[in-house]
Formats: structure tokens, sequence, C-alpha cells
């Protein structure tokens, strides 16, 4: 199993006409036809893996 960072890093990234999102975690988003699409699939991403607050 692989250790999970303590931080995720998100990028969106262009493939042809698609835009997916990536994470430093290894996760990657769907290929999307919208940038603002990838960009949300990241910014959830992100919200359902923040720690935990104390």
């Amino acid at each position: 199993m692989h250790a999970q960072a303590s931080s995720h890093a998100t990028t969106t990234t262009e493939r042809g006409a698609f835009a997916l999102a990536r994470c430093s975690c290894g996760w990657t988003g769907p290929a999307r036809r919208s940038r603002d699409r990838a960009r949300t699939d990241a910014a959830d991403h992100l919200r359902t893996n923040a720690p935990a607050e104390a």
C-alpha cells in the first residue's frame, strides 16, 4: 500500500481536446471537455481529502 501524502497539490492538464485534474497523491480525475469542470473535480478532491480539524 502506498503511503498517503500529508498534503494534496492539484493541477489541471490538457490532453488534446480534454482537460483533467491530477493530484500529488496520485489521484487523476476523469477527462473533461470543460476546463472549468476539471478544476471543479480538483477542488472536490481537495475538499473530500482535507485533514479533519481538531
